[in-house]
């Protein structure tokens, strides 16, 4: 099921690794691994099935013997695609923010094994995970395994003398997303916090708080950037993604004061300078997300009508009306 997607170990240097999943498209998610001079290891996320983990730990393995025994794991927020492998890194410490273990607590590894196995029986959750990623992975190997320890704000970590940095810069993907910074390489492994060649998706925001995680990146000593999913980068890719974010704020403003609904805006607001960005269908989530922001409130999709009208977008939809709405629209 996997063979054909490309899935590479980088040697980032100085017992810095990083494991990279194809385009980074649903579910492809990147994962890093941090060794100290001790033999200490430190692993930045588990992947969406036990075969994908085992994969990346076994390619761990054979780059560099610390990764023999993990110490410690650090999920950089709660999804599945970072998280369902967690089961496999034996005895080590579980390390998330408060928020993230709270939300995977929410949605565990059951549910998704369930909701794969039957999506009819899980209506529009289950096809959304169908036509997503319910084709390419299974799920039938993933566990619930929940972070052993939590914080708020900041932690650091020493991994065979050197400082690892734990920072909190959600709720914005999700409500936990945290950094993993390493100053004395200059390397931050960002989770979804960055999207490289791809939409991102807001499922929490605030928008705002997702700016503010790009100018907190931005600001940090980094010269390579491991991105949650997609290539590894630089800053640059950091800096598109905060343009990204002030585009479409920008655009669904507009659309709010004109009084249009979050659904057409959804499909309203433009997308010129991303065309070349992986699922575009994701701007309905994010739409969702700020007008659920601008109006305090007011306006607060159901997630099942979120994913419902991101099945419809990604399926050619040009409005979020029925083929026969007579809104004038090519459908």
């Amino acid at each position: 099921m996997y063979s054909d997607t490309k899935r590479d170990l980088e040697n980032l240097g100085n017992g810095l690794w990083a494991w990279v999943q194809g385009d980074g498209s649903w579910g492809w998610s990147n994962s890093g691994l941090i060794t100290g001079e001790d033999g200490q290891s430190l692993v930045v996320d588990t992947l969406f099935t036990g075969k994908l983990t085992e994969d990346m730990l076994e390619a761990y393995r054979r780059a560099d013997p610390a990764a023999a025994q993990i110490d410690i794991l650090v999920n950089t927020h709660s999804n599945g695609d970072h998280t369902f492998g967690n089961h496999l890194v034996g005895d080590a410490r579980i390390i998330a923010s408060e928020a993230a273990r709270e939300e995977m607590e929410e949605r565990p590894a059951s549910f998704f094994k369930a909701a794969a196995a039957d999506p009819a029986a899980y209506g529009v959750f289950g096809n959304f995970l169908h036509n997503y990623m319910g084709k390419t992975f299974d799920f039938s190997d993933i566990e619930h395994t929940p972070p052993t320890e939590v914080f708020k704000g900041s932690k650091t970590l020493t991994v065979g003398g050197r400082r690892v940095e734990l920072t909190e810069l959600g709720p914005a993907h999700t409500r936990g997303d945290i950094i993993v910074y390493l100053p004395d390489s200059k390397v931050c492994y960002t989770g979804d916090l960055v999207f490289h060649g791809g939409h991102p998706i807001m499922w929490a925001g605030p928008v705002g708080n997702w700016i503010a995680a790009c100018d907190h990146i931005l600001g940090l000593d980094a010269d390579i950037i491991v991105p949650g999913h997609g290539a590894i980068t630089d800053k640059s890719a950091v800096q598109g993604l905060r343009d990204y974010f002030a585009h479409i704020l920008a655009e669904t403003k507009k659309c709010y004061e004109a009084g249009l609904s979050w659904e057409e805006a959804a499909f309203e607001v433009g997308y010129a300078n991303f065309d070349s960005w992986l699922d575009r269908e994701r701007v309905v989530a994010n739409v969702a997300t700020i007008y659920r922001e601008l109006s305090g409130g007011k306006v607060n999709p159901m997630q099942e009508d979120v994913l419902r009208h991101m099945l419809r977008y990604s399926a050619g939809a040009k409005c979020p009306h029925d083929e026969a709405c007579g809104c004038g629209k090519a459908h």
